[in-house]
């Protein structure tokens, strides 16, 4: 359709108005017409006036408006229905603005949504390098220094070794992590659900970390020990890694002195895991990022207890995956305490 431009469309009412009015008065001086039929002439030539001017204004601000219409429809994100040519919907120009508004709040969202994503994507490419980096420096070092005649040393070589290959273990660990939580996220790492008994995975765990326990003079023990057996419908190995990465944390960064407690509440249809210490403990505004990967609180505290920095993320995921969450609460010298649901098994 031909689009026409301001001074044009000025053009083309003049004409057309300036013939109306020359047609009405000059039917007025053929019919000899009179006060009366002169004012209806008027109201006549003011009513074509008005719809001609209402057409032209409206054909103007049409076309000068679809272009940027169809072109909001056409973005991905665009509320038109599908086949949508452009046209403009109704027949004010408030709908148009409401969509344009509409569509540029969902614009400024899927902004804000992009700069996130590119934030968590820098420091999470940050967080891998620096990861990565520690150990291979050390790698190098230790290499170097058998180059330079460690190696003739028995003493020097078999320490360095031994040290070469804790960094190395170290960056294949940060690997499978990484890749576990990818496969999670994906949905790529199936889980294989069966009835099993949490009361004795839990102490599957205690018997594994109770060395540990020992050095560190944490104990492990039961909120609320129950002689029946606790079923829940989940993955045995999943869930073995869930738990023994929480009770873990738990002992890592535990008080002398101090316990693990883990204790189940029946809640109908769930079980409520709780897992709690009464360790260091975090700061209330460090609990909104504690599963994100390689988040540390005390990253100093934390590079000398060990560990890849993605275990409470691994542990997100895995109950996440079981359709379930995962909640913790702390208080800095007071302890952590973790909570997640499993569902009962009948």
């Amino acid at each position: 359709m031909k689009t026409y431009s301001s001074r044009q469309l000025a053009l083309y009412s003049s004409v057309i108005l300036s013939f109306t009015a020359g047609f009405l008065v000059i039917m007025a001086y053929y019919i000899n017409a009179g006060f009366l039929t002169i004012l209806l002439f008027l109201a006549l030539f003011i009513a074509v006036s008005y719809f001609i001017l209402q057409y032209m204004l409206r054909r103007y601000i049409s076309d000068k408006i679809k272009p940027v219409y169809k072109t909001i429809l056409d973005l991905p994100g665009g509320n038109g229905p599908e086949g949508e040519t452009g046209d403009l919907p109704g027949t004010t120009l408030s709908e148009v603005i409401t969509d344009a508004e509409a569509w540029a709040r969902k614009q400024n969202r899927e902004i804000e949504r992009l700069k996130e994503l590119e934030r968590y994507r820098k420091e999470f490419v940050g967080n891998v390098s620096h990861e990565l980096k520690t150990p291979i420096f050390n790698i190098q070092g230790y290499i170097l220094t058998l180059l330079e005649g460690g190696i003739d040393d028995p003493k020097i070589n078999k320490l360095y070794l031994q040290r070469t290959e804790n960094s190395i273990n170290r960056m294949i660990s940060i690997v499978e992590d990484l890749e576990s939580i990818t496969k999670l996220e994906s949905g790529e790492l199936k889980l294989n659900m069966e009835k099993l008994d949490i009361v004795k995975l839990v102490e599957e765990v205690f018997e594994l970390e109770q060395m540990q326990a020992a050095e560190r003079e944490v104990s492990l023990e039961f909120a609320s020990r129950s002689d029946r057996p606790v079923y829940v419908k989940a993955d045995r190995k999943r869930m073995h890694e869930v738990l023994n990465n929480l009770i873990n944390n738990g002992i890592k960064y535990g008080k002398k002195n101090g316990y693990v407690k883990v204790g189940f509440y029946d809640m109908e249809d769930h079980i409520m895991v709780e897992v709690a210490d009464n360790g260091i403990g975090m700061e209330k505004k460090d609990l909104p990022r504690v599963f994100e990967r390689f988040y540390r609180v005390d990253k100093s505290r934390s590079r000398e207890q060990g560990g890849t920095g993605l275990g409470l993320s691994i542990v997100k995921h895995i109950i996440e995956a079981h359709n379930q969450r995962i909640n913790v609460k702390s208080k800095s010298n007071e302890g952590t305490t973790f909570t997640f649901t499993l569902e009962k098994s009948r």
